[in-house]
């Protein structure tokens, strides 16, 4: 079986910072990580191999400098690694993200390709299901458990207060939570063999027989962000004390009714 993980390097969120002139992300001196989801997915695809065989390629869109994620994917144990970096990708939002990386997912093959649900610098989840609708193929998201059985997937799907089991049958595509799997650590061997490995790096001319340049990059997307901000610290409340029930509801109330909320 040949498994697809599909990653993506993030800034770590715990020391992003705003530029409060531009309201852009500040991404000088951050850690960069592999997102949890897809580190999650990462785990699984390796659980699968182990247990019934074949091989993990875990691909990456970014800069050249995203080669790091990839090499601690491949300490953890993927077979082989694959970055997707040109010009031409720069500046593409989910819908020619998505693009790109379907177009490399055609050349490279698989029976299954895992995605996390969502990176944790962008919050859409729109990047696996979009791969999964450019590839025509069935698609799960949000799983938190997963097992092969045959030529199907069986997968636990969260939903909202529920969950969802489904059976899916290859090629297909899912998308992991963090609560998935618990990423394994990288081992001494593991990293000095990711660095004896070599990356394949592909852009744009690799791919260009299933990329139209009208549907990449940032002139490719019908998305733009106009602006981020930091959440804006709020007044503190207002503390009611030695009230009855009666005496509390109809506090507030009053404060409802004198704010307009009702």
């Amino acid at each position: 079986m040949k498994i697809v993980v599909c990653i993506k390097q993030v800034p770590d969120t715990a020391e992003v910072k705003l530029d409060p002139r531009t309201g852009t992300l500040i991404r000088e001196g951050v850690p960069s990580i592999i997102n949890h989801d897809d580190k999650a997915g990462l785990e699984a695809a390796l659980r699968l191999r182990e247990q019934f065989g074949g091989t993990v390629t875990v691909v990456c869109m970014g800069p050249p400098q995203a080669d790091i994620a990839l090499r601690e994917a491949l300490a953890m144990g993927a077979d082989d690694a694959c970055l997707l970096s040109a010009r031409e990708f720069g500046g593409s939002d989910t819908y020619a993200t998505a693009t790109v990386i379907a177009a490399a997912l055609k050349k490279i093959g698989f029976d299954l390709v895992i995605t996390g649900r969502q990176a944790i610098d962008g919050d859409t989840a729109q990047v696996g299901p979009q791969i999964a609708e450019q590839l025509h193929i069935p698609q799960v998201s949000y799983a938190e458990e997963l097992r092969l059985e045959g030529d199907s997937v069986i997968v636990r799907r969260q939903f909202e207060d529920q969950a969802h089991l489904l059976k899916v049958k290859l090629p297909c595509l899912v998308t992991a939570l963090s609560e998935l799997c618990e990423a394994r650590y990288m081992s001494t061997y593991g990293i000095v063999d990711a660095y004896k490995k070599e990356i394949t790096v592909w852009g744009f001319e690799d791919l260009k027989n299933d990329l139209n340049p009208a549907w990449i990059g940032l002139k490719g997307s019908p998305t733009h962000v106009f602006q981020s901000f930091g959440k804006q610290a709020k007044a503190a409340g207002t503390r009611m004390t030695g009230l009855s029930a009666d005496e509390a509801v109809a506090a507030i109330m009053d404060k409802l009714i004198e704010r307009h909320i009702i």
